[in-house]
This record gives structure tokens, C-alpha cells and sequence, in this order.
């Protein structure tokens, strides 16, 4: 059994993306084990994040496109660990910029793991993509790592063709172990990005307005950040312990029947912040995003040992909890939930 606790001591871990939401937890999770992380990514888009409260030491802000930097800054550190999680993870964004979310989600995702293949020391490589890789028939059924790959809008589309990159990597170049991992909508403290439920929950509530709710009625399998964390950092221990079984897709997400629709989530974020009220803000012809869609976490179940330890209910309450810390106890609290988690 992989104890997570103790298993990251001391191991070198190359972070892409740790500016983001999830990346910086994800960061948060690996020095509190006592890992050396380096992070790779952009400046950070939003004050206050998870970011803000706790920053790896070594740390480059540049682009994965560019190549040189990236191919640098992963030669010099040497790392025992890659976690890939950088890229423009936006649905709505996607749209505006479609050429340049297919350049970062999938140029990007090559050029790591091209420079990842040029280490000449054994290198453990882990690529966050997302739930919506899967072509999605918008039914109530579980998708599963060997269903078909799709996606509507340019954001699924460019993380399903980073899956079809992690593969061809996979296949070709033998002395990397490589898995990628899908999981569901994430929620947790410290995220702020545009167009994304919780911070357009707290966002509304802290300044007294009514929640503009898009789409209230779509269901999604919402999951705390350190659910998928905790997977991640797992897979990546068995992973390197035994390439052969566990170079391949995983989805990490909810229990079958544990799924809310974003009215549900919203109403519970309400409850638990002590007042406000919502609006349905859904307009004609609004960009596509997917109304219905779930993982199957069989396989992630079965042979990772892993399973959701919070439910949807409590992983809304663990968010906005955070989100009602004063700035000044931000970090503590964050290094509390992780903990807390952990045991």
C-alpha cells in the first residue's frame, strides 16, 4: 500500500501549471510531504489563489511553448516526477481563442513531453487532461477510459487530442513511463478564473448580488481538488513502481450516484455561506457546454486502490469554507484541509 504521506519525501517533482487553481494545491499537497518542487508556468491571472499563499522556491513563469525554457529548466532540475497540468482550461475562453487553446493544451503537452524524453535518468510522467475528452452523447450513462474520444468545443477537443499525444509518446518512446488521468469538475478554495461556478458564487455573495446561474440544470460530477490530488500523486507512486500496469488512462471523479446539478451545488454554496440568492441567466443560442456528464471510476477503484473520500455535499462545504477565511489565515487553512484530508 502507498503511503502518500511519506512516499514524496525528498523526490525531485517537475510542476507544470502550479500558478493555476489546481496546480497550486497540487504544490501545497507535495512540500507539505516534504517533496522538492520546481514549477513551471505562466504568472498567475488572479490575485489571492492558493498561489499566493504558498509558492515553491524554484519556480520559472514562462510559457510550455517555448521550447528552449521549458527543455532548461526540466535538464537542470533532473526531475524524479513530472506532473503536467499547465494549460488553458477555460470551455468559454476556448471559444475566443480556439488556435491558441489547441497550441498550449496540445503543442505544449508534446514539448513536455519531448524534453521529459530527453532526461537520461528515469522520469515518472503523469498529464492531467480533463473529464471532457470523451465524445459526449450527453446521456445518463458512465464513460469509461476506453470509450471514444471527442469533444464539442475547442477546450474538450484539444485535451482529447492531448490524450492522442500522450499515446503516440507512450507508444514510441520506451523509457518513460507515461499515464494520463481525467477528472471531473473540480471545486476547492482559492479559484478565481472567469466563468467558472465557484467563483462566480463567491464573487456574487461577497458583494451582495444575486448568482447569474447559466445553466442550472446541467449535472456534472463535482469533486473537491484534493479528490483528484490524491489520485494523481497515487497513480504517480504505482506508476514508478510498475510502468508496464499502470502506463495508461485513469478518470478520477465522484461516487455513480453522486452527482449534483449545478442548481443543487449552487443552493448548498448558499446555505453553507449563510444567505443569498440565485438567478437562472441561461439566454438563447449561449455557447455550448455539455448539460449531462458522468465518469465511471471503476478502473481508478480497482486497481489504484483509490476512492472519492468526500462526498459532493461536503466538498461544497470544505470550498466555501475556505472562501470565508480571512486572508490572513489563507495559508494555514489551506495546509489544514490538505491534512485534514490526508489522515
Amino acid at each position: 500500500m502507498v503511503r502518500l504521506q511519506d512516499f514524496y519525501k525528498d523526490k525531485k517533482v517537475f510542476l507544470t501549471g502550479h500558478t493555476g487553481f489546481k496546480g497550486a494545491w497540487m504544490a501545497a499537497w507535495l512540500q507539505q510531504s516534504g517533496a522538492i518542487v520546481k514549477g513551471y508556468a505562466l504568472p498567475p491571472e488572479y490575485d489571492n489563489g492558493v498561489y499566493d499563499y504558498i509558492r515553491p522556491a524554484d519556480s520559472v513563469l514562462d510559457d510550455i511553448r517555448n521550447k528552449l525554457v521549458l527543455n532548461q529548466a526540466i535538464q537542470s532540475f533532473q526531475p524524479d516526477f513530472i506532473f503536467h497540468l499547465a494549460a488553458q482550461p477555460l470551455v468559454r475562453r476556448s471559444y475566443e481563442i480556439p488556435a491558441e487553446t489547441f497550441d498550449v493544451n496540445v503543442t505544449g503537452t508534446a514539448n513536455v513531453l519531448e524534453a521529459a524524453n530527453n532526461l537520461l535518468n528515469p522520469c515518472t510522467i503523469v498529464v492531467i487532461t480533463t473529464d471532457k475528452v470523451y465524445e459526449n452523447k450527453e446521456q445518463d450513462i458512465l464513460y469509461k477510459e476506453g470509450d471514444a474520444l471527442g469533444g464539442h468545443d475547442p477546450y474538450s477537443a484539444s485535451k482529447a487530442c492531448a490524450e492522442l499525444v500522450v499515446s503516440s509518446f507512450r507508444n514510441s518512446f520506451s523509457n518513460k513511463a507515461i499515464a494520463s488521468v481525467r477528472a471531473g469538475n473540480v471545486i476547492g478554495g482559492g479559484d478565481w478564473n472567469k466563468d467558472r461556478i465557484i467563483p462566480d458564487i463567491v464573487r456574487a455573495l461577497s458583494n451582495g448580488q444575486v448568482i447569474e446561474v447559466r445553466n442550472p440544470v446541467s449535472v456534472r460530477p463535482w469533486q473537491h481538488v484534493l479528490e483528484p490530488i490524491g489520485g494523481y500523486l497515487r497513480l504517480g507512486a504505482l506508476l514508478q513502481q510498475d510502468p508496464a500496469k499502470y502506463a495508461k488512462a485513469y478518470n478520477f471523479g465522484p461516487a455513480p450516484d453522486d452527482h449534483l446539478t449545478v442548481k443543487e451545488l449552487v443552493e448548498k454554496a448558499i446555505a453553507i455561506w449563510g444567505n443569498g440568492q440565485w438567478k437562472d441567466a441561461s439566454k438563447p443560442g449561449q455557447l455550448h457546454e455539455a448539460t449531462l456528464l458522468k465518469l465511471d471510476i471503476s478502473l481508478a477503484k480497482k486497481e489504484l486502490q483509490w476512492t472519492p473520500k468526500l462526498n459532493a455535499a461536503q466538498a461544497i462545504e470544505w470550498t466555501i469554507n475556505w472562501y470565508k477565511q480571512p486572508a490572513a489565515n489563507r495559508q494555514a487553512y489551506t495546509i489544514q484541509q490538505i491534512n485534514e484530508y490526508m489522515q
